[in-house]
């Protein structure tokens, strides 16, 4: 069984993960806007450098991960959406996630324009995502790797893809800073 810890003051304690509900889709819409604000922030803060800056070799900088989002939304999310709506039971073949970003050079792109890119698309999904209705959410497509995937699951999933990659594009940026924090550093193991 997964378990949720929280800290309380200097103890730890563990307790077994609470079922949920499903979010509705006016929440998840909300999540997936949230996404942009965040993203926004970060991207206006950083120069172009930093967003090329790889925290080590094989890792994805900045403008890389803002690339797979693009692609995850083109193919994984918004575009997988549309299919299993325009289509009855599609099958959907997986993509080469690692072969799609090296072929998208993004590293050698402008951040902003990225980000732009990014938005452009997520506003639309956004609009999707907004007017589905309640009979849509169980329909369904068969993925080669996974099996059958509903569109309810797309869409929970999407948030959590969102919240993945922004803590790795956060976690790329405290990479980039922690060799100048000094004795700072002797601060994190608290």
């Amino acid at each position: 069984m997964r378990r949720v810890c929280a800290r309380a003051a200097s103890s730890r304690y563990c307790e077994p993960a609470m079922a949920t509900s499903l979010l509705s889709v006016e929440q998840i819409a909300r999540l997936l806007e949230s996404t942009c604000t965040l993203l926004e922030g970060e991207i206006n803060a950083l120069d172009d450098a930093d967003a090329r800056w790889h925290p080590a070799e094989g890792e994805w900088c900045v403008n890389e991960v803002l690339g797979h989002l693009i692609e995850a939304e083109k193919r994984g999310f918004a575009g997988r959406i549309e299919r299993i709506l325009e289509e009855d039971r599609p099958r959907e073949p997986g993509w080469d996630q690692a072969a799609v970003a090296r072929a998208r050079q993004d590293c050698d792109r402008v951040a902003l324009s990225l980000f732009m890119e990014w938005m452009g698309l997520r506003h639309r999904s956004v609009q999707m995502v907004r007017a589905l209705q309640p009979d849509q959410l169980d329909r369904a497509c068969v993925h080669a790797k996974v099996g059958e995937l509903r569109v309810r699951d797309l869409l929970h999933e999407w948030v959590h893809h969102d919240r993945n990659h922004t803590r790795q594009l956060l976690a790329n940026v405290q990479a980039r800073v922690w060799p100048h924090m000094g004795n700072t550093q002797l601060f994190q193991g608290e």
